[in-house]
Order: structure tokens, then sequence, then C-alpha cells
């Protein structure tokens, strides 16, 4: 076992805590019976650190440990999660997420202070928390002791929808408290902190949240900010919009610094003055004290060959490189003296190995270095401004300087560290052996890596003086700039190239003109070994005066010079960007008249040196640097209905505290059963090939590993069942020959997750592909060799009018034309698990987290060959589904019941990060031809398609899409619609359900067909929708019976409605005089409509009244993040309400939803489609009409008896009467008609780089008669945002052979709070009663995500003004405006469309201009 003793002593802890650790200790081995022998043994030297108050001493355990693994598996605290991939086993990317987000606080007692910080568990060494104090969600507050203000600002905003990521959340925010609660400034007023508003949104920007959409989760932090305005936060709990702003401060949740919880307890302070060192040889764990100590360490290791060493400070490039390695001996270098060090002198800063990025901050902005001039200072701040959009918080506070260039250097790591200090001049310091080297930058990262015999001992940056030119016609000035394009302007991401210019310039002060005295152009993380510096563009551009035509042939250099590397993503896209960083770094010190004429007066207007005022501007004023635009105030619009309460109020979600203090309980944080054992899949890595054999490396394989299950492992009886669906089935292992890449082959059994984690990367596969045929990697192979799924007739769609006549109709035909849409990864927080434990009788429970137990509890009985009754699959919550939690989660399920019953032991598994993503198969790519017959007034006559779906290698849910891209395509009236859809076998993972599966495709290309009309005509693309809205009449012919009556069909009032509340027209006309003044920015606005048919299914529903008045209900809608237990409980209130008796105005709070479970309640479906919600409330709203019909005759009864009854004194009095007080139903829904939903967006586009900022969105949608407009608006905002991840940001790649490559938060980016709209806001449309629906409600869980569309279509629009631009300039012909922009439109997407030499075709042009006018 890792643990081999701990102990704990508690100390000025919350009884809660000490109550939950003593439960804990009762379900957990013990790993010695004698651990008060076993601790005299050991000494001192122990590893000792507090956990939320707690002692703990560890007696032995292994130095790989994480914090988060002996957190999850040694503790009762679970509120750190396992999200971005286990960084405890380094087979993943890891601590990109923030769901592992812990306090980490230090003590030092020379200066009697604490230091407190948060870092990420999953990378941090729990060898170096030794003496520390680690604080967790559960620390801040409980249900017990009461919740922390954080907490209940969290619930009350609605800021927690599945909750998984919202302790993490809350850390982050803590901590930011913490922080600036520290500063030297006034108090703020009560209640309030002394954040500020920026601080507090950037506090949380490195923690990813799935369900939200972001929004609420910053008002949340920005209700704690000094500085907030309290009109500016939305919607939420605590007060209505027309009170007062003090009734409004009075209400929210009282923060009061002076009783914050001590983050450092005081036993541990008195041990840290006592205690020695951590015990090296025990721990395998050195701490030197000095660079000599090191030394020496580092030789006698040296002349020990056999042992493996690594060198440590905060461990965060375990998140980035994979780690396989063991090694025997840990050497933490954050206390060796010359490494930890920030100096300063006249020769400037120089900053040890091991100091953290934070502290290098801190220490960069400092005010107070009188050392250093003005101009120094600036250099020292750019840096510093830049390094706080490498990583997050949580990173940069445990990861070092020096760790991040020796990364950069050894393995070539794309450092912005580096690149930024090699254009400062910097310098590092060298240790190997007694021989120290001092090393220009460039030097360093040039040479041969780095062997383990030297050490880097620190980095030094200049003081920069600019040295005057001798000359009177001459004033110098130092500039220095740096720039980074990447995915999320905050940071949090890889660039795809980072830059950085120091220039000393000199102005002549007869002619005004500029000249580049000297400069250095330093370029990096653009495919190359690491960052360089362009030295030809140095040596041409030094001594020149600045001109056009100077830049112009510079920028030509660089495009020269910055060559990426084969394999390269983008490679002509970073080479352009390149180009444009340096256009924008010298063109303003270009003569005047030049760049007000050419459009560059947006930015700056005249940069005279001898005068100084732009230069001030530009270069002195830290106000310049592209800080991300908070989010500014938006609007929320809600119209309550009172008619059936609490149906349709807002109350908060249930257990939004729960999950904010990390009590809420998912299936990983479920106590391992005794003698548990833990699974890891081993998957293919071919897309067709046999299989001959599976076997271990058997020489690495780690101790705890117990064997393989496979497909011989299936008992005799059983199938080789994965999944089970009304569709088809899929296999749980290949069988002799694996039929994709990611497909499973073998599970992996181990008495620790970690161990099976890397056993399974040690299993050897032997493929043979002889005499088989090459795999089908394309719809297009597909195509060829005529291998397709069948789609039953009754779930293929009616086509449409008539086709030839709609041909006929036509003034004008696109033909042929073409759209390509991928895939994306549903990127739950929670990846995909369960825990099966086998009980008597050959019985299987199973824990499992799943959108679709009635599936997983039929596929598990059908592969181990038992009765359905031997089998009981549990299902509370689920930490994000968005449809990967169906069908995908069934094999994990599977597996896990197979390796129990052949083990006969309790088995469980958590997928990391890259299997999970592997695995998932994601959203359905698709190729799409469509022609298309219109008149000359942009009225469409017919549409033709042909859609080629890429289903994979199994049916999944793959024949439903053909109907749900017709529900979503069919927003307008095209006249006549025919199709010919395919669902293409190939040998890829089998795609599955993703948020509003086809839906959102069949949406998209609807609008993609719109625009590509409207610029044939020529015409705004606004009056091309118009003119193809349905009238109902033709809606009737589109939808059928799903239309619904006239006054349902709200479209066109909603789409006018906007138009006014958005102020629509009044923007487009100024975006087109914003576009007019602006060159290098452009901005685009769309109003998109959608229409959305949805399908409520069959659900059932129990409701039991149990003898004290409580009610508990079960459904089987699973809880997913989207209310519906929130829903469930309100109409169970409702419902049993109707009784009319005192105290039925109280039984919201008497109502309890319990766990799914297979057994207790059958037939629960599929919790998915956006209407789960309201069929299980449908469901509940039945049975207690049973249970008031029962209780009717006694209430009357009693009432003559009496006058009045009281509910408890009903229900007491039914009990002893034995009337039956448990009632079930199964909902059987009509069909239900669609939705109608409208929205508007406005995007901005840099043409220098390709990024794009969504400035402002206005949503309006239908909801009908909201059941809970607040879970509503946070799933139409949820939704909206993950659309924009499909349409903007996340590409779900693979390799050559179909394997995916995207495989963790490195290289997949989803929004984040930096990427949604700066303004967002919301209308939740009443749109009056609804016979057929579910008290008048509608679905909001998937449609508002089509909504997104509107942010690609606005982008389109910015692209085509640049395009037009590109024209003026004579560089592009007419055909400027058409144009195919990708899903995603990523950043290079973008950028190309714009002109990858844009900047070029801009200083020709104007070289031109000037020549023209002599």
């Amino acid at each position: 076992m890792l643990f081999e003793c701990y102990q704990w002593k508690v100390e000025r802890v919350s009884p809660v805590i000490a109550a939950n650790f003593d439960a804990f200790l009762s379900v957990t081995p013990t790993h010695n019976t004698v651990m008060e022998e076993k601790q005299r043994e050991t000494g001192t030297g122990s590893l000792v650190f507090a956990i939320n108050g707690l002692r703990f001493e560890v007696s032995s355990v292994s130095p790989s440990t994480t914090l988060l693994e002996f957190l999850r598996a040694q503790t009762p605290f679970k509120s750190p999660k396992l999200g971005c991939g286990e960084g405890i086993i380094a087979l993943s990317f890891a601590g990109g997420c923030g769901a592992c987000v812990v306090l980490l606080s230090k003590y030092d007692p020379v200066l009697d202070q604490v230091e407190d910080f948060t870092v990420s568990s999953c990378l941090t060494l729990l060898c170096s928390v030794n003496g520390c104090s680690i604080t967790t969600s559960e620390g801040l507050g409980n249900s017990k002791d009461g919740f922390h203000p954080i907490h209940q600002r969290f619930s009350g905003f609605h800021a927690s929808q599945c909750g998984f990521c919202t302790p993490g959340m809350c850390v982050s925010l803590f901590g930011a408290l913490v922080k600036a609660e520290k500063k030297d400034q006034r108090e703020p007023s009560p209640g309030f902190s002394k954040l500020t508003v920026v601080e507090a949104e950037k506090a949380i920007s490195g923690n990813l949240c799935r369900c939200t959409g972001y929004r609420p989760i910053a008002d949340a932090c920005k209700s704690l900010a000094a500085d907030v305005d309290i009109e500016d936060l939305g919607f939420n709990s605590f007060w209505r919009k027309e009170e007062t702003r003090e009734a409004k401060m009075s209400r929210l949740p009282v923060y009061d610094h002076s009783l914050e919880i001590s983050t450092f307890p005081e036993f541990l302070k008195r041990e840290i003055k006592s205690s020695p060192l951590l015990d090296s040889e025990r721990y395998s764990w050195c701490k030197p004290a000095t660079a000599e100590e090191l030394q020496s360490l580092l030789k006698s290791i040296d002349a020990d060959s056999k042992t493996r060493m690594k060198l440590v400070v905060g461990n965060t490039g375990m998140g980035y490189y994979k780690e396989l390695e063991h090694y025997d001996k840990y050497i933490d270098l954050r206390c060796v003296l010359e490494l930890s060090s920030i100096r300063r002198d006249e020769e400037g800063i120089e900053i040890g190995a091991a100091v953290t990025i934070s502290k290098t901050i801190e220490a960069l902005k400092e005010e107070n270095n009188s050392e250093f001039n003005s101009e120094c200072k600036i250099v020292f701040k750019r840096i510093a401004l830049h390094m706080e959009k490498i990583a997050s918080e949580f990173i940069r506070n445990t990861g070092s300087v020096g760790g991040n260039l020796v990364m950069a250097q050894r393995k070539h790591f794309p450092s912005d560290i580096a690149t930024i200090l090699l254009a400062a001049g910097a310098s590092v310091h060298i240790l190997t052996g007694t021989l120290h080297e001092k090393l220009a930058l460039d030097e360093f990262l040039e040479r041969p890596p780095l062997d383990s015999k030297s050490v880097l001992l620190n980095v030094k940056i200049p003081n920069y003086a600019a040295v005057k030119n001798i000359s009177s016609e001459m004033d110098s000035k130092l500039l220095f700039e740096t720039y980074r394009a990447s995915p999320r302007p905050l940071g949090n991401a890889l660039p795809y190239l980072n830059a950085a210019f120091l220039a000393e310039v000199s102005c002549l002060k007869s002619s005004g003109s500029v000249v580049l005295n000297k400069c250095r152009v330093v370029f990096g993380a653009y495919g190359t070994k690491h960052a360089i510096r362009a030295k030809e563009v140095e040596n041409f551009l030094s001594g020149k005066i600045l001109t056009i035509g100077v830049l112009y042939e510079a920028v030509k250099m660089v495009k020269a010079n910055v060559v990426p590397e084969d394999g390269t993503p983008s490679p002509a896209y970073r080479s352009s960007l390149a180009a444009g960083y340096l256009f924008d770094f010298l063109f303003p010190l270009i003569d005047t008249s030049s760049k007000i004429h050419g459009g560059w007066s947006d930015e700056y207007c005249n940069t005279s040196l001898s005068e100084d005022a732009e230069i001030k501007q530009k270069y002195s004023q830290l106000d310049h640097v592209q800080l991300p635009t908070l989010l500014t105030s938006s609007e929320q619009v809600l119209e309550l209905n009172h008619d059936h309460h609490p149906v349709g109020q807002p109350i908060k979600k249930i257990g939004a505290a729960l999950q904010a203090s990390g009590e809420a309980v998912f299936v990983d944080d479920i106590p391992s059963p005794a003698n548990c054992l833990h699974g890891s899949f081993v998957h293919s890595i071919k897309p067709f090939a046999r299989v001959k054999d599976i076997k271990f490396k058997s020489k690495l394989l780690p101790d705890g590993v117990s064997g393989l299950v496979s497909v011989r492992d299936i008992p005799k009886g059983g199938e080789n069942r994965g999944c089970t669906t009304m569709l088809g089935t899929e296999s749980l292992f290949a069988d002799g020959l694996t039929q994709h890449a990611g497909e499973r082959l073998a599970f992996v059994v181990a008495d620790t997750q970690k161990h099976a984690d890397i056993a399974s990367n040690l299993v050897e596969v032997d493929y043979d592909i002889e005499n088989l045929e090459p795999p089908i990697l394309t719809v297009e192979e597909a195509i060829k060799r005529s291998s397709f799924f069948e789609v039953p007739l009754s779930l293929y769609p009616k086509q449409v009018g008539d086709i030839s006549k709609g041909w006929a109709e036509a003034d004008h035909k696109i033909l042929s034309a073409k759209i390509k849409l991928g895939s994306q990864y549903h990127f739950y927080m929670e990846t995909q698990t369960a825990l099966a434990i086998p009980d008597e009788d050959n019985t299987m429970v199973v824990y499992s987290s799943n959108q679709c137990p009635e599936y997983a509890h039929v596929t598990i009985a059908k592969c181990l060959g038992i009765p359905e009754h031997n089998v009981r699959v549990i299902t509370r919550r689920v930490g994000g589904g968005f449809g990967g939690k169906a069908m995908k989660a069934i094999p994990v399920a599977t597996a896990c019941a197979l390796a129990a019953h052949k083990f006969r032991r309790p088995v469980r598994t958590y997928l990391n990060r890259k299997i999970d993503m592997i695995m998932a198969g994601g959203r359905h790519p698709m190729e799409i031809t469509y022609n298309v017959g219109f008149k000359s007034n942009g009225k469409v006559t017919a549409l033709q398609l042909d859609i080629l779906i890429n289903a994979g290698i199994s049916v999944d849910i793959s024949p439903l899409m053909p109907r749900n891209i017709l529900s979503g395509l069919k927003k307008y009236d095209w006249g006549a619609l025919s199709f010919d859809i395919k669902l293409c076998k190939t040998n890829h993972s089998s795609k599955t359900a993703m948020r509003a599966p086809g839906e959102v495709q069949g949406s998209y290309i609807a609008e993609t067909v719109i625009e590509h009309v409207a610029s044939t005509l020529s015409m705004d693309v606004d009056s091309a929708r118009n003119i193809n809205f349905y009238r109902y009449d033709s809606l009737k012919l589109f939808y059928d019976f799903a239309a619904g009556d006239p006054a349902e069909y709200t479209l066109p009032s909603i789409w006018n409605k906007l138009a006014a509340s958005s102020s629509f027209n009044q923007r487009v006309e100024l975006i087109k005089e914003f576009n007019r003044c602006k060159v290098w920015k452009k901005r685009g606005i769309s109003r998109v409509p959608i229409v959305h048919q949805v399908f409520v299914k069959p659900t059932p529903g129990k409701v039991s009244i149990l003898s004290d008045g409580s009610v508990v209900v079960e459904v089987g809608g699973i809880e997913l993040g989207q209310g519906l237990w929130t829903k469930v409980k309100q109409m169970a209130a409702f419902g049993l309400s109707s009784i009319k008796c005192d105290g039925v105005e109280n039984l919201l709070g008497k109502v309890r939803i319990i766990q799914a479970d297979t057994l207790s309640l059958t037939q629960g479906g599929i919790t998915a489609g956006s209407t789960t919600s309201e069929s299980s409330c449908e469901s509940v709203r039945l049975c207690c009409e049973v249970l008031v019909e029962r209780l009717a005759p006694l209430k009357e009864t009693l009432q003559g008896q009496t006058g009045s009854v009281r509910w408890d004194e009903l229900i007491c009095k039914a009990y002893m009467e034995s009337l039956n007080l448990s009632a079930t139903s199964h909902y059987s829904p009509d069909f239900n008609s669609m939705h109608y939903l409208n929205y508007g967006a406005a995007v901005e586009v840099n043409l220098l780089t390709g990024e794009t900022a969504i400035l402002r969105s206005d949503i309006i949608y239908d909801c009908g008669q909201s059941l809970n407009p607040a879970v509503d608006l946070g799933q139409i905002e949820g939704a909206f945002v993950q659309g924009i991840g499909f349409f903007m940001l996340e590409e779900y790649t693979t390799n050559p052979d179909g394997l995916v490559v995207a495989d963790g938060t490195w290289t997949y980016k989803i929004p984040t709070i930096d990427t949604i709209p700066k303004q967002f806001n919301v209308e939740i449309h009443s749109s009056g009663h609804h016979r057929q629906r579910v008290l008048s409600s509608k679905a909001s869980g998937e449609p508002p995500l089509l909504l997104a569309a509107s942010v690609h279509c606005a982008t389109r629009a910015a692209v085509r003004e640049a395009r037009q631009q590109l024209h003026s300039w004579g560089c592009m012909d007419e055909s400027y405006s058409t144009f195919n922009l990708e899903v995603p439109a990523t950043m290079p997407a973008v950028k190309e469309l714009c002109g990858l030499d844009s900047v070029e075709s801009y200083l020709q042009w104007e070289m031109g201009r000037k020549s023209r006018l002599g």
C-alpha cells in the first residue's frame, strides 16, 4: 500500500469535520494496527501537515504521491476533484481545469507570518507540503457549522449547476480574498472585501466550468469586491430588482474578514518551531539548503547509476509532460538559498531559478525598485504583465521561472518566459560541479539539453538603460512590448506564437522622423525548438530611419525567418502573426500623416518622441496592455408565474450550497469498500487490425496489479455486450479484431487507480493487418464501399413540397456548395466513473455516473448472463453529461461489473481525461453538399441536400440524426425541401449524443444557405432571413402536428422584440461607422432565429409521504446539473398543496428527491432531449393527484370534527388508518410542439491575429411558462456558451488512424470566463398557456446551444468587412464576399480569410498611394 501508517490530532477544528473524519476512518482499511509503536520506531523527521485544522502524520509514502491523491484516498475531504486528468499519475494533462484547487498555507517562524496561496493539488507532491496547512472547500464552511459566504453567494447567484467544479471555484475565490485582505489599503464597506472587480473575475479565470456559462459565477465573485456596483450584478435569490441599493446590499450573506477561519493552526506553528527537517532517507525526499549541498547530492546520485533522480520545485511540468518513469529520489530545490532568492543591484534583477512565477511577477511590479530608471521599470512591468497570462494563478503560485526555462531548453517547451526574457537581454547562471557559467539566454537555449549534473541557479534581467545619442539633433527612448496569440486572452492556453521586441529609438528633431538605433526581435512557441532572435531583422533595422518601405522589408524578412518546423499546425498563420506583431510594434513610430490616413488613428495619433506624449500613451502607461475587457453589466429579464406556486418561482438549485462546500457526493466520492480494486482500460491504437496478443511488460509492472479482464472473461451464458439500446448494441471488448482506434481491448485491475493506470500503459498489444482490407476512415471511402447504417423508416424524415416546382420558380441557383462540420467533445467535468460491488446470491450493485441507468442495468445483466433482478444500478447525481454520460457511460459500468464478477471483489474506475477523450466519440462530423434555388428578392424556392454523417463503427444514437438535423434545418420556409442523408459506418469510434445532436448542425446549415443566398444577391443577410420566415400555413407544411395553434407561433413577435430591445438597427449603423474608421479591427453583427422541435419521453415517478409529513420523491430523470431535482421538488410541493390544509405552504422544505435506483423505480429511460425535467415533473404531479385523492375524504372528515386540519396531523391520522401514502405513475405524453427562439450578437475581430471578442449577446428565449426561471436562465446561458465552444474554439482532432490527439486541457480548449460575451443579456419570454405541455412549460437545456451560430455569423460579417477592405487595396477580386468560414472559427481560420499577408498588402498599398501622390 502507498501509506503504511498515518495518525491525526484534532485541534481547533469544527465538530462536523471531526465527525466526518471519524466516520471515514470507520470504513477505511487500517494500514497499521500498531501505529503508536510504528511512530516510535520512525522517530522524528516525519511528514506532518494539517488539512482543515486536522493534524496528519504520514510515516511512509511514495515521493511521487500527490496531495490530491492523499486527500481523496486517505481523508474524508472530497471537494478537490479529479477534473482535467489525474496529475497523480501523470498519464494525462493536468493542472488545467481548477477542480482540484486547494489553499496552501506556509508559516515563517522567523517573521511570524503566514503565506497563503492556491495550488493545483493534482500536481503538488505530498512531501512538499511538510509543515504546511491545506484548506479545502469543506474547511471554509459546511452544512452543519454553517456555509461560508462564498458558498452562500455561489448558491444565491445560481452559480452552480452540476457542482463538480464549484468547490475549486470557491477555493480560488477564497485564495484571492485572503491575498487581498493583506493589502495595505483602506477597509471596504461592511460585507465586502478588499478585492477589486478585476481581481474577483481573474480569481477564477483558470477554473473551467461546462455548465453555467460563467456569468453567474463572475457575479458571485464580484459581489465580494469593494468597488462593485451592486446594480451591475445579475439575477439572484437575495433581492428583487426593484429594491433600493441599500436593501440589496443588506441582503447579501455577510462577509466579515475578522471572522474568517484561521488558515494555519497554532499546533502546527509550535511543531514547525521545534521539529527537524523531513527524514530524507525514509521518504526519498531531499531538501538541500545550499547549492553546495545540492551539488554534493547530485554527485552522490551520479555515482550510483541505478538511482533515478528528479529535481522538483512545483512539479507543474508534470501537467504537460507525461511521466511513466519511476524515480528513486526527489530533490526539492525550494530551500536552496541561491535558487530561491531575488536580488537587486545596479545591474538588474537576479531571480533564483526556484522562485515561483507569481513571486517573480510581484518582484517585477514593485514600485520601490529605486535602483532602476523609469524605462527599465517599464520593461520589468511589461514582463510581469505578460507572465500573468501564463497558465493560471494556481499554477503560477508553484511553477518556477527556472523550471519553465529548463523545460524550454531540455524539452522544447513552448515557453513565453523564454521569449520575453530573451528580448529583455536576460542571462543565466549555471552550476556544473564546481564550474560556474554565466551565459546569455540565447546561448543557453541553443546548447545541448542540460544534463543531470548541471543546475540552473538564476536568471538575470538587466538594468537596460538606453544609451543617449550624443547628437543634439536626436533624443532617445527605450521601447519594450510583448505579444502572445492564444485562444484565451487571460492565458491558461499555449500560444500559437509569442513575441517580444526591445528597441532604442531616437527622434530627429528637424524632421520628426524616428531612427531605430538598435533592437531585439524575438519570436517563440511557433513550432520551433526554442525562442529565437531574428538577428537578420535586427541587423536590417538597426540604424534605419523608420519608413513604410523599411517596415515592409522588415516584415518580409520576418516571414522568411519565422518558419515553423514540419508538422506544426497552421504554419502560415504563425508566420503571419510574427509579421503582424512587428508591424504593430513599429508602425506607430512612422510619420503621423500616413498613420492617420491609413487608419491607425484609432490607436495612436502622434508619436513624436520630442513631444513624448503619445510614446507615454503607448509605452509608459500600462493601461495600453491588452487586458481582456471585463464583463459588463448584463440584463436578465424574467417574468414570474405565480399560478402554480411554488412552481414558476426562481428558487435556488437543490444542493447548490452542498456542491459549493464539496459535501455533495459524486460516484468517485463514495468511500471504497474493503478490498476494492481499481480498473483502467487498454485501448487500440489501430483502426482495423487483428489482436493477436495482449500482455504486460512484466519488468516495469507496478505492485498491486491483479490482472487483465477481456472478452475471454465473459461468463458462460453472458454476452460481449457493452451497450444496449432500442437502436442497437455495442461490444464491450474487441473480440479478435479491433475496428477503430480507441476501442476497448481489455480492463487492467489493480489495488489503486494509479497502479491500474500505469499498468494499462505498460500493456503490449500485438497487432496483425495482413490480408485485411484498409480501414474506412472517411465518409467518401464509406460511399465507395457502401458502408452504411440503415435508418428505420419510422425515423427518417419526410421530404417537403414539390422540389421540381421549386427549381422552376427560381431566378438564381447555387449548385454543389459544400459545408464540412467537425466533432465536439462533451468535456463534462467529471469523467466516466463507476463502482461495482458484488453482493449475495450472485447479485451486483453498480454505482454509475449515468444518464440512462436502465440501459446500463440491462447491459450488465446481459454481459454477466444473470437475470435483471440480480442487478441494481444507482445514480445519485452526474457531474455533467451533455449526452456523453448516456451510451458511453454504459460500457464503463459494465466493465467494472464484469471485473467485480471475475474477482468477487468491488471494482471501481475513474477514467483519466486522456482515456475519456479517446473513448468519448463526441458529436457527429458530417459533410454537406447543397443546391439552392431562389428568387431575386432572396426568397428560397427549393433546397436540396446531400448529407454524409460519420457515425463511426457502431450505431449508438445515429439513426436519430436525420430527424434531428431536419428539425433544426427547417427553421426557414425553403419552399420545397429534398434531401438524401446517409449514416456512414467508418472505422472511427462510434459517435454519440452531444447536446442538441443534429439540431445544431441543421440550424447552422440553414444559416449558411441563407448567408450564401444573401452574398450572391449582394443583399443584407438580415433581410434574407426575414423574407424566408414562415407564415403559419407554411409552418404547418414543414412541421405538421408539431406546429401547434397559431397563437403559439411566437417567432415573428420575438424577432421584432429582439430588434427593439437590443437596438439592433442602431447598432448596425454604429458597426458600419466603426468598420469605416478602423483598419485593423472589424466588427460584425448577426440576428439569428431558431425553431427547435423536442419530444417528451415517457417517465416514471414515485411519491411517498412519511409519517412525520415529510415527502420522498423518486423519478426516472437523472440530476445532471440541469436542475431536474429542483423542478421536481417544486412540482411535488405544488401537487400536494392542492389538499388545501394548514401548513401546505411550507411543503417545499419537506420534500426530498432521492437517487435513481433501477430496482426501486423501473422503466426510467434516458435523461436527454431537454424534456426529462418536465416529464419527471408531470409524473410526480400525477402521483400527487393520486395521493390527494386518497387523503381528501380523511381531510374532510377531520375538518368537520375540528374546523381546520394541519398537514402533519392529517398524515399522522392517515398512517393510523393505514392509508396507502405511496403512489407511482408512468407519464406517457402526447406529441409536443416546437420552441421558438431568437438571438443577436456583436463580434469584434482583430485582423492582425484573427482573435475574436464577443462584445455583446442578446437572447430572447420562449420558455413557455417556466417551471423555474433561475434554472432555465442557467440552462440558456450554459448551452449558449457551450455552443460558442463548438462554433469558435473546440477542435476535436485525430491522427490519420482516427485516434484522438486533442486529448487534454492543453490541446482542447473549451470557453472560459474571458471568452464569453462581455455583455450577456437574456430575456425569458413567457408565451402564455400551451395546452399540450406540462403546466405550459418549454424545454431549455439544448435549444439555446443553436443560438451560438449567431456568433459565427457575426464573425463571418466581420471577416466580410476585412475582405472588402483587402479588395479596396487591390488584393482581392470581386469574389471577396463569397467564402467559407470553418467551424470552429478558430484564430487561424479567421486570420486566413482576413488575409495572411494583410500587413504586406496594406504597406504596399500605402507605398503605392504615396507614390501616386508624388
